[in-house]
């Protein structure tokens, strides 16, 4: 096993036993093949949370709604997340989830496309946001993500290491990755480079950026 692998089975093995509504999502989420965010990365993912107490979240992804959940576990009173999820097969676990949890007055689900819905939400309307949805499409939807967010919020955005693909040549990548590949690093790069915009790639699960708008 390599070292990096020990070191991550070691963080999970800290974990305490979670809430069991979301240990269940988690579980059939595994045996049905639905990506969620990694347990090491839905650990960061609350603290973060718990330390910005943000008042507005957004998150591009629900999937079946457990990192909705895992946040709203940790939000201050009053917290709202708005979430947007495309793909229709998914929506009814979502909703379903959200219902079992008593959280269907904390957070709103948008059906449809992230780039459509983006345009439409109100500028500088979320001092956090989760992006997590389709990676390839993260460049494209970061100018939108930008303008949503208040000054000095926060935007975290997961899987941007691509199990390590992304430190590869595009050409030892598989041709049908190609795409993402080049656009994931494009989307770090502007990150990075971008005026009035503070970030850290962290190597947590399967990557992560921390990037903050500063005032």
């Amino acid at each position: 096993m390599r070292e990096n692998e020990r070191v991550t089975d070691y963080i999970r093995s800290l974990e305490p036993e979670g809430d069991p509504l979301l240990e269940e999502i988690e579980r059939k989420a595994a045996e049905s093949l639905v990506p969620i965010i990694r347990k090491e990365t839905g650990a960061l993912l609350k603290t973060l949370v718990a330390g910005v107490r943000p008042r507005a979240i957004l998150e591009i992804g629900t999937a079946v709604g457990y990192s909705a959940l895992l946040m709203a576990s940790v939000m201050e009173e009053g917290c709202h997340i708005t979430t947007i999820e495309k793909y229709e097969k998914r929506i009814p676990a979502a909703r379903e989830n959200f219902q079992r949890a008593g959280r269907l007055n904390q957070i709103t689900l948008l059906e449809g496309d992230a780039g459509e819905w983006l345009k439409k939400l109100p500028e500088g309307g979320f001092d956090f946001i989760f992006m997590d949805g389709a990676k390839g499409q993260y460049i494209h939807w970061l100018s939108d993500v930008l303008k949503l967010l208040a000054p000095g919020g926060m935007l975290v955005s997961d899987n941007v290491l691509q199990d390590g693909d992304i430190i590869q040549s595009r050409f030892a990548v598989e041709r049908r990755n190609r795409t993402i590949h080049s656009r994931m690093r494009e989307y770090l790069f502007v990150l990075k480079h971008t005026q009035g915009l503070e970030t850290a790639v962290v190597p947590v699960g399967d990557g992560v950026t921390i990037s903050v708008k500063q005032r």
